[in-house]
This record gives C-alpha cells, sequence and structure tokens, in this order.
C-alpha cells in the first residue's frame, strides 16, 4: 500500500494500471494521446486495457472503469481483473479509482480480489506453470485514504485467498483428493487458521445413523467422512448460523450412471460446495467474524459396484425418515439430509445449505446465477444481499410446495426424486422435510460452480463461487428468529 503523496509510480518496470473513465480523459504523464488512446480500443468501458508507456518509459496498463458516478465494487473488481490479464508481470502497482459509490476500503478490496482472482491457475500438476502468479500488488491512493485502504486491502486479500481455497479443491482431481484427504486437507486449515474440527468416519456415521451418506457411499471403496467445523467468537451470546456442504468428491452417478461424455470429467467439481464452507471458515477467524458458525460436510463419492445403493431401495436418514431411491444420482440431497437433521437438533439461528445439486437449476439460471430457496424470507434476503455485495450473483425460486406431493412413496416416508419438470423446486423441497423448521435456505451452485471458459476474474473450471458469499453472510449475519 502506498499514498500518491509519498510514493510515485515505481519507474522499474513494474506495470501500473491507471484507471480511464468514459471520458477518455489520460494522465499528464501517459506517453499517448487521447485521440490515439481512443483509436487503439481504448474507450474507457470496463475491461478495455490498453498497454503504454509514461514518459518515462515505464510501463503503464490503462484499464477502463466506465462512469465513474456508476462504477461500483462488483465494476471495479472486474476492471482490475483486466488489467492483471493484461499485465504479465509478477509485481504490479494500480492506481486506485475513485467515486461516490466507493469508498477507499471497499474499492481497496475489490481491487485485491479481482487482480489475485483473475491471475489464478491450477498449477501442482503442471511441470510448466502457464499463470504467472502475482508476488506483490501495491495500490497508489490519497494520503487521506491510505488506512481505509489498508483494511480493504487486507479484507480482500483473506477473501481473495478463500476462492483460491475453494478454486483448489473444487480443481483437484479425484484421485488425488477423496473424502478422507478432505477431512485431513480440513485438519491442517483448522490447525491453521484457528477453528475447530471433528471428523466423523464410517462406524461414527453408523452409530449416528447417517443412512443418506452411507448410502450413497455404498458402492464406493474409499470411506466416506463427515467433517464438523466450528468458529466460536468470543462473545457467547453471539448469532448463531449453521452451514451445510455438499461433499460428492466424485460423481459417477452411481447405478443410474451419467452418459459418457465430458460431464464425467468435471464431477470432481461436485464437491464444490463443501470447498466453498471449508474455504469461507478459514476467512472468519482472521476476519474476526461476530457470528457463531457450525459447519457439515458431507464427503464421500458415488459409485457404481456391486455393493451401490440400487433404484428401490429404501434409506433411513439420521432421525429415522425413510427414503425410496428412485435415481441414484440425486444422491447430493441424500447425504445433505443428515447433516440437515444434526443442524437441526443443536441450537441454531438459521442452518444455509450450499450445493451443486440439480442441472435443473443450471437450465433454468444459467452457468453464471445460482439458485435461493427458502423456509424464511428474512434469510433468503440476507443470502442474496450477500450474493450482491461479493459479485457473486443469485436469484431466489419459488419453494412450491404445491409440489411437495409428487416427492410421495408408496413404500417409504418420501422419495429422492420428483416428476419430469421442476426438478431443482423438488430438491429443495425434499431438503426442507429436515430442517424441523429451523430458518433454512439453499443455495444451488450447480452453474457457476464451473466455467468452460475464463471471464473476467472467474477462470475457466472451477470458480470457488460461493466462499466469498458466505463469508460475507456470516459476517454480517443477523437472527431471522429470537427463539
Amino acid at each position: 500500500m502506498a499514498s500518491r503523496g509519498a510514493a510515485p509510480r515505481a519507474g522499474n518496470g513494474t506495470p501500473t494500471g491507471v484507471p480511464v473513465t468514459s471520458s477518455g480523459e489520460l494522465p499528464d504523464d501517459v506517453a499517448i494521446g487521447a485521440q490515439t488512446a481512443q483509436a487503439a480500443g481504448m474507450t474507457g468501458a470496463v475491461g478495455r486495457t490498453l498497454v503504454c508507456a509514461d514518459t518515462s518509459g515505464s510501463p503503464v496498463v490503462l484499464y477502463g472503469v466506465g462512469d465513474p458516478d456508476a462504477l461500483d465494487a462488483s465494476a471495479l473488481r472486474d476492471a482490475v481483473a483486466a488489467f492483471a490479464h493484461a499485465a504479465h508481470a509478477a509485481r504490479l502497482e494500480l492506481v486506485l479509482p475513485e467515486g461516490p459509490l466507493l469508498t477507499p476500503e471497499a474499492a481497496a478490496q475489490a481491487a485485491v480480489e479481482g487482480v489475485l482472482l483473475a491471475r489464478y491457475g491450477y498449477e501442482p500438476l503442471k511441470a510448466t506453470p502457464s499463470v504467472t502468479p502475482v508476488s506483490s500488488l501495491t495500490l497508489l491512493v490519497e494520503d487521506a485514504s491510505a488506512e481505509a485502504a489498508l483494511r480493504g486491502a487486507q479484507r480482500g486479500l483473506v477473501l481473495a485467498r478463500a476462492t483460491a481455497l475453494a478454486r483448489d479443491l473444487a480443481n483437484a482431481p479425484p484421485n488425488t483428493l477423496t473424502a478422507v484427504g478432505m477431512a485431513e486437507c480440513a485438519a491442517r486449515l483448522a490447525a491453521e487458521s484457528g477453528f475447530r474440527i471433528e471428523v466423523f468416519d464410517k462406524e461414527a456415521l453408523t452409530e449416528l445413523g447417517c443412512g443418506g451418506l452411507l448410502g450413497v457411499n455404498a458402492g464406493s471403496a474409499e470411506p466416506p467422512r463427515m467433517i464438523k467445523l466450528s468458529h466460536t467468537p468470543a462473545d457467547h451470546g453471539a448469532p448463531r448460523l449453521t452451514l451445510v456442504g455438499k461433499g460428492i468428491m466424485y460423481d459417477s452417478g452411481g447405478i443410474s450412471l451419467k452418459p459418457g461424455d465430458a460431464v464425467h470429467a468435471t464431477m470432481k467439481n461436485d464437491m464444490s460446495g463443501a470447498g466453498a464452507i471449508l474455504a469461507a471458515m478459514t476467512a472468519l477467524p482472521a476476519l474476526e467474524c461476530p457470528t457463531a458458525v457450525t459447519a457439515y460436510l458431507m464427503c464421500t463419492d458415488n459409485m457404481p459396484s456391486g455393493t451401490a445403493t440400487k433404484l428401490g431401495d429404501v434409506l433411513s436418514i439420521r432421525g429415522g425418515t425413510t427414503v425410496e431411491v428412485l435415481n441414484t444420482d440425486a444422491e447430493g440431497r441424500l447425504v445433505m439430509a443428515d447433516a440437515l437433521v444434526l443442524a437441526s437438533e443443536e441450537p441454531t439461528d438459521a442452518i444455509v445449505d450450499i450445493a451443486t445439486l440439480t442441472g435443473a437449476c443450471l437450465r433454468a439460471l444459467g452457468a453464471e446465477i445460482a439458485g435461493v430457496f427458502g423456509n424464511d424470507q428474512p434469510l433468503v434476503t440476507q443470502v442474496l444481499a450477500a450474493a450482491r455485495d461479493t459479485g457473486e450473483p443469485a436469484w431466489q425460486l419459488p419453494l412450491a410446495r404445491r409440489y411437495r406431493a409428487e416427492l410421495e412413496s408408496d413404500v417409504a416416508d418420501i422419495r429422492n426424486m420428483g416428476g419430469p419438470n421442476g426438478a431443482a423446486i423438488h430438491a429443495a423441497l425434499f431438503l426442507e422435510d429436515f430442517v424441523a423448521g429451523v430458518p433454512w435456505a439453499h443455495i444451488d451452485i450447480a452453474g457457476p460452480a464451473q466455467n468452460d471458459k475464463a471471464a473476467s476474474w472467474r477462470p475457466r473450471g472451477c470458480t470457488g463461487f460461493g466462499a466469498r458469499l458466505l463469508t460475507e453472510l456470516a459476517l454480517n449475519f443477523r437472527p431471522v428468529r429470537t427463539s
């Protein structure tokens, strides 16, 4: 962090990002005229960049920020991501723009997030890295804004690291990150970050009666794990939030085998919900989150074999509810049902689950927007606000109970599939059965968990969607009931 009055541009070959508004005005010391810049495509629109130099010959990247009166954190995050893609050096500096919708703190946070997340790459298995990581980022701000900007930059660093962690977990090939490996990783992160962890193996899950998780795991050679995480602030009267994450480490579909196409290779991302929660938990102690947060990560793979759950089998969920399995590829709701019951048995003000749950939600909202359902509108509103504030878009879908009858079973209390239409709603209605009336929201991230191609600060591959959203939700959570 440097203030503009105390530290001018580095002038040592470090690319400097300089904001350009839609008016097209350029700083006096940029060695290019406005007409030349415009002819080269620098319109000042968000996403536009132009590499040039200042009058001393040092590299400059002009990056568009659009109308300064309309510039908010989301637009700035996109704008600086374009700068990060245009400037390929490891050491960067950035002139931070100003605007009526941006405090220095919010601007610095968005800038750090945009640069670091744009430069993300999953590299551990490559002999030659294809992405240049950022080794240092200097923000140039006015003297009076330096202290606030530093706070924002530090917060942005924590959140960018959490998102990168969520991406790493989801991008990891399924033969390198199993349910057992996820638990081991969580234990290391708990020791480093300062949250508590309990790990439940197959024997413990059997004692707890977690028939959903055990049923999905039945066809696998890899044992399951339930991972319980806890962040406890000093205030013993703090609000209590419980998170539940789907952790299907690889989803073949089980006996209901998925088609033999490219979708199979992406099914390592079916633990993106659990990964987002684990990543968020690492951020809460660093950000001094005032909310008491408990999390359940339900981890297994879903494989076909002679011991796998069959179509027509009946599983008994924690608490005794029986479920007729009509499709073993609708497994996420089965493992999450156990956790939702466990969450509702403990004192909590609200439960929020997150999962790559239904292709139907992807088809309804596309690949960039998560679906949100819930039984309590104030809680859903908090989730949507966190989505808006973090640039992780979500849209509320109806928890249409008129479709609940389609989940009725002739042989069990409920079945895991409804009719041919409204599958995202059926999944949400199924989950609602297990929260015992506790305020609850469900986030379906089947679309935004993965990108087919890079866009701004969202890379190709697993996006880490939800890590920042859940952190923001926990930081600002307000109980929606008094009991």
